[in-house]
């Protein structure tokens, strides 16, 4: 039986949507007039050019999808991941496309087969869809902020799934290659899955420095579970999520994949066929042309670092602390109040942020505030904060 769900927490913004849109400027044209919203990260800025024509190519598609995904795709994966995020030796047999990544955050303790009497573990401050998919299989979710906060531990007592996420939201923390490693050798010894969400990989904004300081490359790839580094080049019992969302603006073609074990791949498949878990054809044929392409990724995440550029001065001069925040689309910021207070007071200059109590009851004195608006209201917002 799925456990008591959560209600969903974005209905409580309403009336701080609402008053946020009755902003009216105090006289500087540049703050605008109306909402700001800040508070979803979802894309705003156009999807390139050369994903709409790969999909309106193989828009004639009349016979059922690969649930499995084209070996075209399987392969730009693998490809991608070589090219990308340095791992040379992704079986592309260990890639199975799906419908978004919260679709698959959401359902695969249910697809692995986890019930009641099994633990799913996830970090104190997180999407809240890792607690939700672990209630929807009837599992026991358990806050797992580090390996030593779950004690002595055996294969019977440990989680059956551990998920991590990194870069995370809502904070934008990095896990080191040395973290994830430590993770990876615990998991091998106690029998657990290891998933990792690593959605905001593309958006990376540690100096040289501080890659050098995590023991990476200067220029290297935000570090992932797959990193011959990280995992010896063994993808046993290990998972990492993507998601085109964010790198290509392609939220609104559900465009993602799970990678790495073919063996728990391979079971993922079975009842996803059965179930009808299908990335319709000409969205499998427009990712393949996306993970091809990295000019338009490197074109967005300029987009978002000249905004970020904007805002994270205004916020700071509007009395927040930006926390972590080294990677992703988010400001992680408190003011060292409740975070309902905090979203008042932006309300009030018609800024939309997202309560960081949404995240976990560890994160109820922050706001998560997206980059993901247009330049223009950015450069409202900036203005507003900074009146």
């Amino acid at each position: 039986m799925i456990s008591a769900l959560p209600d969903f927490p974005w209905d409580s913004l309403a009336p701080f949507r609402e008053r946020a849109g009755s902003f009216v400027s105090s006289g500087s044209p540049a703050e605008g007039e109306g909402l700001v919203d800040l508070s979803v990260g979802t894309p705003v800025d156009p999807t390139p050019q050369l994903v709409r024509e790969a999909l309106v190519a193989a828009a004639d598609a009349p016979g059922y999808p690969q649930t499995y995904g084209t070996p075209a795709l399987r392969e730009a994966v693998a490809a991608w991941f070589a090219r990308t995020r340095n791992v040379p030796d992704l079986d592309p047999a260990g890639v199975l496309p799906t419908i978004g990544s919260k679709e698959l955050v959401a359902w695969l303790p249910t697809l692995l087969g986890l019930g009641e009497g099994d633990v799913v573990g996830f970090p104190s401050v997180a999407y809240p869809t890792y607690d939700v998919g672990a209630r929807i299989a009837g599992t026991t979710p358990r806050v797992v902020d580090g390996l030593a906060a779950l004690g002595p531990v055996t294969s019977a007592s440990a989680p059956r799934l551990l998920w991590l996420n990194s870069p995370g939201n809502p904070t934008g923390q990095v896990l080191g290659l040395g973290h994830l490693r430590k993770v990876v050798e615990w998991a091998r010894r106690h029998d657990v899955i290891v998933a990792s969400d690593e959605c905001y990989a593309a958006l990376d904004w540690r100096t040289e420095q501080e890659r050098v300081d995590a023991g990476e490359s200067p220029t290297g790839t935000t570090p992932s579970l797959l990193d011959p580094r990280v995992c010896d080049g063994d993808h046993t019992g290990l998972l990492v999520a993507y998601s085109l969302s964010k790198q290509s603006n392609l939220a609104g073609y559900r465009a993602a994949f799970v990678a790495g074990d073919p063996a728990i791949v391979a079971a993922l498949l079975e009842v996803r066929k059965h179930a009808g878990m299908i990335m319709p054809a000409p969205v499998q044929a427009a990712m393949t042309v996306a993970l091809g392409d990295d000019a338009h990724v490197a074109e967005q995440k300029e987009r978002y670092r000249a905004r970020r550029a904007v805002l994270q001065p205004a916020v700071e001069a509007f009395g927040l602390r930006v926390e972590h925040s080294r990677a992703g689309l988010y400001l992680w910021s408190t003011a060292d109040e409740d975070c309902w207070v905090t979203l008042g007071r932006l309300a009030d200059r018609g800024i939309l942020a997202a309560p960081g109590s949404f995240y976990g009851t560890a994160s109820g004195r922050h706001v998560r505030i997206a980059l993901t608006a247009s330049d223009e209201r950015i450069a409202a917002a900036a203005a507003r904060l900074t009146a």
